[in-house]
């Protein structure tokens, strides 16, 4: 497997010595796809596979860092350099206003939630009710390969939750006859990779007095940036133990990481096992696959925006310390080192997740297979303000959140396989019922006296005690799914492929009228290459392949169609009538809603792959076109009867549209003396419309800050991409010192009806590219990844470098002297001053290992693998962008808004630049 066959003359030779010769073509590689697995040859959707060997490499919490940049048509993006931090993946551009963008995570089978949980409180806890990112329960090292499903004609089979497309986590197994134990660790160092360049204490002196502002000088040099972060420190250590014998293998490991962030307080622990076994009894014909994982993580985060915020707006002449080397307190201002020290923000995770997958050859070619699963997380998150007597002043606050979330699947399908003559078949039928129950509580107690005990361990020490204001809360949803599902696979001679999908669903978040749901799905497959004309040519695999198909989304909340009662008598309530005492009764507080259904996406897809030169030189061209139709919104009712301030609803005629194109180029070579490379790329242009909206924008994201606050800064558009800056047009500043913009509509007046459409946070292009070469144990990999076409709205610098803010005392960069004859009363409003270049070129990260040979060291008795590594990460960025990073999205949603918002920059965590020190040992 894996190898060229070779043909060998014996004639006369008496011993005949062969080497075995890698096979670079994937043709036969086995590629995971919904209930089952194709060879890559027979694939007739749009789907790419990464494997362990190509994985990114470095301080890695969450497996959406793994293919940054592997995979066209798909875009990473960390929100945040903070450890922990919520990954964002979108394969082929967001389709949804209210419903998000995140694809279906499938990890051996077990299909994840994504949903929200709309009763959480805590903006710090977001997505599943218990973890900013549903995949860090998963140790990276125990990952054997990621498939991205990226056309309805690979995703139809999973329905309605299929959309976004859907991420294929398969973890690692043993294998029989080969046992192993192995030890990886590595420790890593990370400073801030791009700090703010605020004036230094020189440069503001000079400034404020420039501005005609007060100078405070206290004599001191202090880098602010510099006080509050570190040199943070990061381990990881896993031990794996594989094997197996004739029908049994194991696979088990234990992993623990422990990531300080560049921010003082900062940490991140996780402990992470899994055990994975198959178990194959009456001669083969059952074998049992269970996986289990069980993870804690305990996350620790300092107030983010209110330490960055003082950082780099305090006066840098100011002195951190004071004469007994403690933080200083200040008359007028609040040191940023006595924020990190009195605030904590402690979330405690704890997931089991586990599936259990009997498979049962009932006769030739019929197999059933069973999967029960279960996914169980607990939350615990305590935000603490500690009291304080001095700088600042402050009573004490404890606000505890308790979340869970029980995630129940069963499927039972059955796969029949058949071959006659030059006819290939394969049938696939089945049943799955997921149920999701998520639910959460909270209270808030205030007013803790300064004892040295911490609110955390005895919430009784809190003195405001009458709940009048701060009233016990929580939440609980149920939503459940059923579905049918059926895929059929053919193939002629091996090179007329056809596929056809078909998955019916029904949920209960959908009313009576559209309780189900259908979503088909046709594809084919012709296989050039395999033709008599092509056999002279040295083409190794030419395949065209062409897929339509739907998909659907029901990401929204539970039970909005259904009617909502209340007892409440209130100024609002219409009942009882007249006046006078009157008992309470029941009247609606939102009516029915049964026609409400999901979201649909129509999408088609037209491919060709190729390989040639034995595999060495192989790469896929694909056009897609994706067209989410049916909308759901939420929106504000028109109709005075409807007694919900908000309401979901289908906008009929509205569209978004995706639509690109994707190339991929990968070329391998090794020459006989052991020298290998390999080098390649993708790219992917992309552009995204909205069309068809009864409105002029649909607001998502906002702006922060005194006097901005609720300001709209981006949203949808029609005509116009997802995440349109609708921002007036800033042209300068006038002869008195204040600020022009354009007056659209020509009334002389500048208001929000001159609001334009400025550019998309979502970018034209996307590429990556990466090499790697070896020889004689060393081995040398690099990846970079980069996008262009989109544009950042900096709300850090709207709210805080502006003329007004350094006159007053307030730290700075250069932008707010870019205009000499600026007024300090000039008000800093949002508009394109604040627009900038988000493109940019990254050295993701780098890798240099030597693979020792243990025989060589006399060690080859109890060593099978020796390697050594060092690995830098975020080595470089290019970017016009100066802000800590272009590759970063703060969630600015309006209050009380479900839109997701994209590319807006506000206090942002800022993201590290690595270098991490790697051992793997094999016994």
């Amino acid at each position: 497997v894996g190898t060229v066959t070779q043909e060998v003359s014996v004639g006369g030779q008496s011993e005949i010595n062969v080497t075995l010769k890698a096979d670079a073509s994937t043709l036969s590689e086995i590629v995971v796809v919904g209930y089952g697995t194709q060879e890559r040859k027979d694939v007739t959707g749009a789907v790419a596979t990464v494997k362990s060997e190509d994985f990114n490499k470095g301080i890695l919490n969450s497996p959406e860092q793994l293919i940054q940049g592997k995979v066209s048509g798909v875009n990473v993006t960390s929100s945040s350099g903070e450890p922990g931090a919520t990954q964002s993946i979108v394969i082929r551009g967001p389709g949804g206003v209210r419903t998000g963008s995140t694809p279906l995570f499938v990890v051996d089978g077990m299909a994840l939630d994504n949903s929200p949980t709309g009763g959480t409180t805590n903006p710090n806890n977001p997505g599943t009710g218990v973890s900013p990112n549903p995949l860090n329960f998963i140790n990276p090292q125990d990952i054997q390969s990621i498939t991205v499903l990226k056309d309805a004609s690979a995703t139809a089979i999973y329905g309605s939750r299929g959309a976004n497309g859907v991420v294929m986590i398969t973890t690692k197994r043993g294998k029989s006859g080969k046992s192993s134990i192995t030890y990886s660790g590595n420790i890593g160092f990370s400073k801030m990779a791009r700090p703010l360049k605020v004036f230094s204490a020189d440069e503001y002196r000079k400034q404020v007095v420039a501005t005609g502002g007060t100078l405070e000088d206290s004599l001191g040099n202090t880098n602010w940036q510099k006080e509050i972060s570190r040199t943070a420190m990061t381990q990881n250590h896993n031990l794996t133990m594989s094997g197996g014998a004739e029908k049994l293998s194991y696979y088990a490991s234990l992993g623990m990481q422990d990531q300080d962030g560049v921010i003082k307080t900062s940490n991140m622990k996780r402990y992470i096992g899994r055990i994975n076994v198959t178990q194959k009894v009456w001669g083969d014909r059952l074998s049992v696959d269970v996986n289990l994982n069980a993870t804690s993580t305990i996350n620790k985060r300092p107030p983010t925006e209110s330490v960055i915020g003082a950082a780099i707006t305090m006066n840098p002449t100011y002195k951190a310390y004071d004469s007994n080397g403690k933080p200083h307190q200040f008359a007028n201002a609040t040191n940023p080192l006595r924020i990190l020290a009195l605030n904590e923000d402690i979330t405690t995770i704890n997931r089991v997740i586990g599936n259990v997958s009997p498979s049962l050859k009932l006769f030739k070619g019929l197999v059933y297979k069973l999967n029960f699963g279960i996914d169980n997380s607990n939350s615990d998150n305590d935000i603490v303000s500690l009291p304080s007597a001095a700088g600042p002043l402050q009573l004490g606050r404890l606000d505890s959140y308790y979340k869970s979330n029980n995630n129940n699947l069963i499927e039972n399908y059955l796969t029949y396989t058949f071959t006659a003559s030059n006819h290939d078949v394969t049938v696939m039928a089945g049943h799955s019922y997921q149920r999701f129950f998520i639910k959460g509580k909270n209270f808030s107690i205030n007013k803790f006296p300064d004892v040295g005990v911490d609110p955390i361990d005895n919430p009784g020490y809190g003195q405001d005690l009458t709940f009048v204001n701060n009233q016990p809360g929580g939440f609980a949803q149920k939503n459940e799914l059923q579905s049918f599902f059926g895929r059929v696979n053919y193939a002629f001679k091996d090179k007329y492929l056809f596929t056809a999908t078909v998955r019916e669903d029904g949920s209960t978040k959908f009313g009576a009228n559209n309780k189900y749901g259908t979503f088909p799905s046709f594809s084919a497959g012709w296989r050039i290459s395999e033709e008599d004309f092509m056999k002279s040519l040295p083409i190794n695999n030419l395949k065209l392949r062409a897929g339509w198909g739907q998909t659907g989304n029901q990401e929204i909340p539970n039970k909005k169609t259904q009617a909502s009662f209340t007892t409440m008598i209130s100024a609002g309530t219409t009942y009882p009538l007249g006046s006078g005492s009157y008992p309470a009764g029941l009247y609606y507080s939102r009516l029915a809603n049964p026609d409400l259904q999901w979201e649909v996406s129509t999408q088609t897809d037209v491919g060709l792959e190729f390989e040639f030169l034995n595999g060495a030189l192989s790469g896929s061209v694909d056009y897609f076109r994706k067209v989410s139709s049916d909308i759901l919104l939420e929106l504000v009712p028109a109709d005075p009867v409807q007694p919900a301030p908000t309401y979901w609803t289908n906008v009929k005629g509205m569209k978004i549209t995706n639509s690109g194109l994707e190339a991929a180029l990968n070329y391998q070579y090794r020459a006989s003396n052991g020298f290998a490379f390999n080098i390649g790329g993708n790219v992917t242009f992309i552009h995204n419309e909205v069309t068809g909206s009864p409105y002029t924008v649909i607001p998502s994201g906002t702006a922060t800050g005194s006097g901005l606050t609720s300001a709209t800064i981006n949203g949808y558009v029609n005509g116009q991409p997802i995440g349109t800056f609708y921002l007036r047009k800033f042209l300068g500043i006038d002869e008195n010192g204040m600020s022009k913009y354009y007056d659209k509509d020509g009334d002389g007046a500048t208001t929000d009806a001159d609001r334009v459409s400025a550019g998309s946070a979502l970018p034209k292009i996307m590429y990556n590219f990466n090499a790697g070469a070896s020889f004689k144990g060393f081995d040398l990999s690099i990846n970079f990844n980069g996008v262009s076409g989109n544009k950042i709205y900096d709300n850090t610098a709207n709210a805080n470098f502006y003329r007004a803010k350094i006159a007053k005392g307030v730290n700075t960069t250069s932008e707010a002297t870019q205009y000499p004859n600026e007024s300090t009363s000039n008000a800093a409003q949002v508009s394109t001053r604040y627009l900038k270049n988000g493109s940019f070129l990254r050295l993701n990260n780098a890798t240099l290992g030597y693979n020792f040979s243990p025989a060589k060291l006399g060690l080859d008795k109890w060593l099978t693998a020796l390697r050594l590594s060092v690995t830098g990460q975020n080595l470089f960025v290019i970017t016009k962008y100066n802000g800590y990073d272009p590759e970063v999205n703060i969630d600015r949603t309006i209050a009380g808004s479900s839109a997701i918002s994209y590319g807006i920059d506000y206090l942002s965590y800022p993201k590290a630049r690595t270098v991490m020190f790697g051992l793997n040992v094999t016994f």
